[in-house]
């Protein structure tokens, strides 16, 4: 019905919203401003994303990792979409929501991590402006969840005190006067955004083998550690820190799988929201895989991938195969979803639905009293 159209995110929302994204990315991009003045070189927060072992240029600890501009990217793209009314209010919901879930994901355990007694050695200053960041990333990440909410409820009353208002009509009539335009007879009109049968599944398949494929990897070194080392990889340790802002490396890899799988299964569905979220988890693959790729050829292990042992060959191949899937899943969700087909369908224009709209020439004036339940 035509009460599902863009009505979702009310244009409150879709500002707060937007707000709320601009915020996220400030605050990652000043910890990336922050890398780059204390680099020897400006060379150096880049291969150290790449996964190098680079010192910063004084006694402290680098804040960032390769995720960390994605996620910058993320939330301006979001923030974007968000802003534009051509875009759907569903891809808007997603967009939002799906920022709120990785950033969530990605920052839940820098705030046991960077209280945790072993990061004495550092300024105790630094990490605390650290957890301090993650600390508000996760209220903006809240606070998204919320504005979507808030913002659903609305428009859907909205909406249903549209529908209502109007009797007399077919569904999906327009109230104005003039041409009353009707959804034709058996149409079945898909709601705004949905993905279309064939990127939905090609998005899915690269997604849900490559979410499994570092989901597989989890549980083998989960058995191959033991409990108790792995649970250093999971939870943070000294021996696995990286960066203040980065995640253990095994939570990392866990999120990722974690949210490859549910945008795979949101995807499949076709739901309205879905496409930015798959596209969300698929630039997050392609940039695990790619980092890991291009560490292999960094130390070589590329060029000799013959002479390797049968895991490092694994480890090696699923990176290559995570990246590619994540390309061609971040592809065929970028395709275009549906069209809104209740606002321009058949052509037919009414006049009279908004205040000094223009009646078209030759169009008799309304009448000067309405008839009874108009």
């Amino acid at each position: 019905m035509s009460t599902g159209r863009d009505g979702v995110l009310t244009h409150g929302a879709r500002g707060i919203g937007a707000l709320l994204c601009l915020l996220l990315a400030l605050l990652t991009a000043a910890w990336i401003i922050r890398d780059l003045t204390i680099a020897q070189h400006g060379a150096d927060v880049w291969w150290t994303w790449l996964g190098e072992a680079r010192r910063p240029r004084e006694f402290t600890a680098w804040a960032t990792s390769a995720l960390d501009p994605l996620l910058v990217l993320g939330a301006l793209t979001a923030a974007v979409a968000t802003l534009r009314g051509a875009v759907p209010s569903s891809v808007a919901a997603g967009a939002l929501l799906s920022l709120a879930a990785a950033t969530a994901l990605l920052r839940i355990p820098l705030v046991w991590v960077l209280g945790a007694g072993w990061l004495q050695g550092l300024d105790n200053g630094l990490t605390e402006r650290a957890r301090l960041t993650a600390l508000a990333q996760l209220t903006l990440a809240a606070a998204l969840v919320v504005v979507v909410v808030a913002g659903r409820k609305s428009g859907g009353r909205a909406g249903r005190r549209a529908g209502h208002a109007v009797r007399g009509l077919p569904e999906g009539a327009s109230a104005a006067y003039g041409v009353v335009h009707a959804v034709p007879y058996g149409a079945d009109p898909e709601r705004p955004g949905r993905p279309y049968r064939g990127p939905a599944v090609t998005a899915a398949v690269f997604l849900g083998t490559a979410g499994l494929a570092v989901a597989g990897w989890e549980i083998h070194w989960q058995v191959q550690l033991g409990g108790a080392v792995y649970r250093k990889g999971l939870l943070g340790d000294a021996s696995v820190f990286r960066a203040l802002l980065q995640p253990p490396v095994h939570w990392q890899a866990a999120a990722l799988a974690l949210l490859a799988v549910g945008a795979a299964a949101a995807v499949l569905r076709r739901a309205a929201w879905a496409r930015p979220a798959a596209m969300t988890a698929a630039a997050l693959l392609l940039v695990h895989g790619a980092v890991a790729l291009v560490f292999a050829v960094r130390t070589g292990e590329f060029g000799r991938f013959a002479a390797l042992p049968v895991q490092a060959r694994l480890e090696v191949a699923t990176a290559a195969f995570v990246a590619a899937a994540g390309l061609a899943a971040l592809v065929a969700a970028a395709r275009p979803g549906t069209p809104d087909a209740s606002r321009d369908a058949d052509g037919v224009l009414a006049y009279g639905a908004a205040p000094g709209e223009a009646r078209p020439l030759h169009a008799p004036p309304p009448p000067s009293r309405l008839p009874p339940g108009w």
